[in-house]
């Protein structure tokens, strides 16, 4: 099936909203930052049968039904390597004093002719110890691997597909030496390999994309902070 046979009510990878909301209840954060590049911020196109919200529109949406006085504040800017993340938005991001912080960054790192993975992890890391350290709990965001759903130039395919990878083992290495949650996006997915979940770019999520990868991130959370 593509996006034109499917809604929210029928797609099987999006968690209603209710559900989402069940299963982060019993948490207490009441504040939430998000910071990083187009990811974070949420760049997508609309699709019909889905609201035109990103993934963490989603996830601010279910954290908000469950605890009063709820608040959140997306910092995520397009086009930003992860060091330009971390002069530009970590500060900002402390000041709200978050409880919660969201991370996704090193995608156009990795996108550049030359990917450097040391500089990836020291800014990572940079941003993720910081956060911990002024008491919030970070998530780190894993990125889908284009190249399953035929997308990214051919001739660079191989090479997208091994960044993408190594991009999200860093994060989840950084993220569990920090006692952080590091959400990945499941590569075997069946909408993983579907381009309808992308927008026009053939590179970002569209809000059907967004709704899957808000399902992941819940799950996620759900399973780390419950055992943590």
């Amino acid at each position: 099936m593509t996006e034109t046979t499917l809604s929210e009510l029928t797609d099987p990878a999006v968690l209603p909203a209710a559900e989402a909301a069940a299963l982060l209840a019993g948490t207490s954060w009441t504040r939430m930052v998000t910071i990083g590049d187009s990811v974070a911020e949420g760049v997508r196109e609309p699709v019909p049968g889905y609201r035109d919200l990103s993934w963490a529109d989603r996830v601010e949406e279910a954290l908000g039904a469950v605890t009063p006085g709820f608040t959140a504040l997306n910092l995520g800017r397009r086009d930003l390597v992860a060091a330009q993340v971390a002069a530009e938005q970590l500060q900002p991001a402390l000041a709200f004093g978050p409880d919660l912080a969201f991370v996704a960054a090193g995608g156009n790192d990795m996108l550049r002719p030359h990917f450097d993975e040391d500089e990836v992890r020291r800014e990572l890391t940079s941003i993720v110890s910081a956060l911990r350290s002024a008491g919030a709990d970070v998530v780190t965001i894993g990125l889908l691997d284009i190249t399953v759903a035929g997308l990214g130039p051919s001739r660079y395919r191989e090479v997208m597909s091994a960044r993408t990878r190594r991009l999200n083992e860093l994060a989840a290495e950084v993220a569990a030496k920090h006692g952080a949650c590091h959400a990945a996006n499941p590569y075997d997915h069946p909408a993983a390999a579907d381009p309808g979940i992308y927008s026009g770019d053939r590179l970002h999520l569209n809000a059907r994309g967004h709704a899957f990868a808000a399902a992941n991130t819940v799950r996620a959370m759900a399973a780390y902070f419950a055992s943590a």
